[in-house]
């Protein structure tokens, strides 16, 4: 059974670092691209990032490009989500999902079949 598990969420002041693992079960992650999305309370789901199966080509939504870095280490089967210089509006529940995309990866949710639990990250004083 495909499953997948967030970890390394938590609290955090203004421009500290999170960095999110996302561990993948029960499938080989590297057929898949992965995605890294995020909730706030009272919005929609946003993409926030994406790689390509290969740990090649990368994606990243405005808000985050220069201070996000998605890697994945497919021999760990893992994704992670280095978080650097943190805002309080990235506050939000992150997500990492998984999906067979031909093409570059993509943020857009509906392109993701499998999705983990999520993890908390709140930023604030």
């Amino acid at each position: 059974q495909l499953q997948l598990v967030e970890s390394g969420g938590g609290l955090v002041q203004p421009g500290g670092s999170l960095r999110l693992s996302c561990a993948a079960s029960g499938f080989t992650p590297n057929y898949y691209d992965i995605g890294w999305f995020r909730q706030a309370p009272g919005k929609e789901r946003e993409g926030v990032a994406c790689i390509d199966s290969s740990g090649g080509p990368t994606n990243y939504a405005d808000s985050v490009r220069g201070r996000f870095t998605i890697s994945r280490d497919n021999a760990k089967n893992t994704v992670y989500l280095q978080m650097n210089s943190l805002k309080p509006e990235d506050t939000a529940v992150y997500y990492c999902a998984a999906g067979l995309i031909l093409g570059s990866c993509s943020r857009s949710q509906t392109r993701y079949n499998s999705w983990g639990q999520g993890t908390q990250v709140t930023v604030s004083l």
